[in-house]
């Protein structure tokens, strides 16, 4: 049985609306995870170690101010568009769109107020909690008024995201959850000594602006063949990489599928990763510098956390050959990612 539980969190600010924003609490046997209605935020996940010991393994803030702030979209749902446009720029049905550069000179997960900067309307479910809002047409200049879903549902050890959409006009879209883990527990100094492997015979090589050059490149013989379990810390040094922030290219099938696995072998704290998007963004926690202080008032340095996105890929608006990100008018987009928390 799943026990949900809401209360409430904080007020936003003026400047950004106001209104109340919520906190939804989900516990199983174990797993207990908080989400916020700001955002669609995954605030704090705990699950058991190999001696039944629970820990926090993702980073964030114990205030609601934390995340009004700006930060590296901890925990948060990001859209309309996650992940990079370059230069801000496409074309749908013959005219061109110019959105908010908010990452060198492209637009990155949304633009200046993205899905993870809105409060959003919560429906409680009896094992989890739906949220709903609409993304009106124009809003970062995107086209057509959107209705998005998140549901967020706990069985046991798995915890299912399920992201849907409609349209009145043609968009881009690409939903995915920007939690940063660390299974040794949050506040933890690094992911060295995490185990992770990647399902995927190719990844996007990219340019110095992380943007795809439009090569699917085969993984076999280079830093990036993750398909069997690899250390990390030790993998970064050995084909000296200063870390990972790139898509890795899965089935294309719509079926749940096995995308990601991590292990941390000292707690026997694993997570699998399962999805029906045809990308993965598996990205090491490279831009944290420990400016930042989270839960408990410990700091965040680099590499401390990895985000493991499940996504379309990167730029595909742009990209023709890539896996469409267009949704139509009576269409739906919908994707399910299921996170899977062991011990062993």
């Amino acid at each position: 049985m799943t026990e949900v539980r809401r209360e409430v969190f904080g007020q936003m600010p003026q400047e950004e609306g106001g209104g109340v924003v919520e906190k939804f609490v989900l516990k199983s046997d174990t797993v207990k995870v908080e989400i916020l209605s700001l955002g669609c935020i995954i605030a704090a996940l705990e699950t058991k170690d190999r001696d039944g010991k629970f820990s926090d393994v993702v980073l964030g803030f114990d205030t609601l101010e934390g995340y009004t702030r700006k930060h590296p979209f901890f925990g948060a749902v990001v859209g309309r568009v996650a992940n990079r446009i370059a230069k801000g720029r496409f074309t749908v049905e013959g005219k061109e769109y110019q959105l908010f550069l908010n990452n060198g000179p492209n637009s990155l997960h949304g633009g200046a107020r993205g899905f993870d900067k809105v409060l959003w309307s919560p429906q409680v479910l009896p094992n989890g909690v739906c949220f709903f809002r609409l993304s009106p047409d124009g809003e970062e200049s995107y086209p057509g008024d959107l209705k998005v879903w998140v549901t967020y549902t706990l069985s046991g050890g798995e915890l299912a995201i399920n992201y849907r959409a409609q349209t009145s006009k043609t968009t881009p879209i690409n939903l995915t959850n920007h939690a940063y883990f660390n299974l040794a527990g949050q506040g933890s100094q690094d992911v060295y000594d995490h185990e992770i492997s990647i399902e995927a015979d190719a990844y996007l090589p990219v340019d110095d602006t992380k943007i795809p050059t439009g090569e699917v490149a085969a993984v076999q013989g280079t830093g990036f063949d993750l398909r069997q379990p690899v250390e990390l810390g030790k993998h970064l040094q050995k084909f000296h990489l200063d870390g990972f922030d790139h898509n890795f290219c899965l089935q294309q099938a719509q079926a749940r599928r096995l995308a990601a696995r991590a292990r941390h072998p000292p707690t026997g704290r694993a997570m699998e990763v399962y999805t029906t998007q045809p990308g993965i963004q598996f990205y090491t926690g490279n831009n944290l510098d420990g400016s930042l202080k989270g839960k408990g008032a410990v700091v965040y340095p680099k590499h401390s956390a990895f985000c493991l996105e499940t996504q379309n890929w990167p730029d595909a608006v742009n990209k023709p050959h890539f896996p469409s990100a267009l949704l139509r008018p009576g269409e739906e987009y919908n994707h399910t990612t299921w996170l899977l928390f062991n011990a062993a």
